[in-house]
């Protein structure tokens, strides 16, 4: 038990110089302790919040939050909170006009038609501009194997609720079909899309309506990473 209690600790002040030593990432500065994993959380309602805004609960999120998960706590949370922020960091260097947000023990970038990856209009298809900005999030994947990674698209509210719905899908299918075909498994990808019913801004505005055409990424920890952080921590 003693023993048990020492390596906490050090796995405790460990992470504490780690983030320490990256605390000019804005991402990870924005972060508070639940954001990190470094307390336990019930659901994972803070990344899904992050990614449809204030509409949780209100349909359509069954299958990402069981891919999303609970916060977990403890020094396996601190841990896997660590490796979250080193990547977040990297994304945030690499891809500076993209919003990186450290939520819970993972990570929602999104982009929007003025940060990186969007489309044309009425269009789905993935832009040699937007090619280069998922290129160097292919690579930061790849140096983070163990993780799961969701896609997800949204549209303003112009055109039909059915149109809107297509487009989406089409839009967040086209970013996860040029990741798997850049190498990056499929067992990693879920894929969903919401159309107009999720707008994190004012769609009877210009610029509301051009933030609330956006594919959001989340970056979770897989089942490896969180068993292994657990055995380190000796949980």
């Amino acid at each position: 038990m003693i023993n048990k209690i020492i390596k906490q600790i050090g796995i405790l002040f460990l992470a504490a110089i780690f983030t320490m030593s990256i605390s000019s990432c804005k991402a990870v500065q924005n972060a508070n302790n639940k954001q990190k994993g470094a307390v336990i959380g019930a659901t994972g309602g803070a990344i899904l919040g992050a990614i449809i805004g204030n509409n949780v609960g209100k349909g359509g999120n069954g299958e990402l939050g069981a891919v999303i998960g609970g916060a977990i706590g403890g020094g396996a949370g601190v841990l896997i909170g660590s490796k979250m922020d080193k990547q977040a960091q990297q994304i945030e260097e690499e891809i500076p006009g993209a919003e990186v947000e450290r939520v819970d023990n993972g990570i929602v970038v999104t982009f929007d038609e003025n940060s990186g990856v969007y489309f044309d209009t009425n269009k789905y298809n993935i832009n040699t501009k937007s090619q280069e900005t998922l290129n160097k999030l292919i690579g930061i994947f790849k140096e983070y194997p163990d993780t799961n990674i969701l896609v997800v698209g949204h549209t303003d509210s112009t055109g039909s609720a059915e149109y809107n719905m297509t487009l989406s899908k089409n839009r967040a299918n086209a970013v996860t079909n040029y990741l798997t075909s850049s190498g990056i498994g499929s067992s990693r990808l879920t894929t969903n899309w919401f159309g107009e019913t999720q707008p994190k801004y004012d769609n009877a505005t210009p610029e509301g309506r051009a933030k609330n055409r956006r594919v959001n990424v989340a970056i979770v920890p897989n089942d490896k990473m969180i068993e292994e952080a657990k055995q380190q921590a000796g949980e």
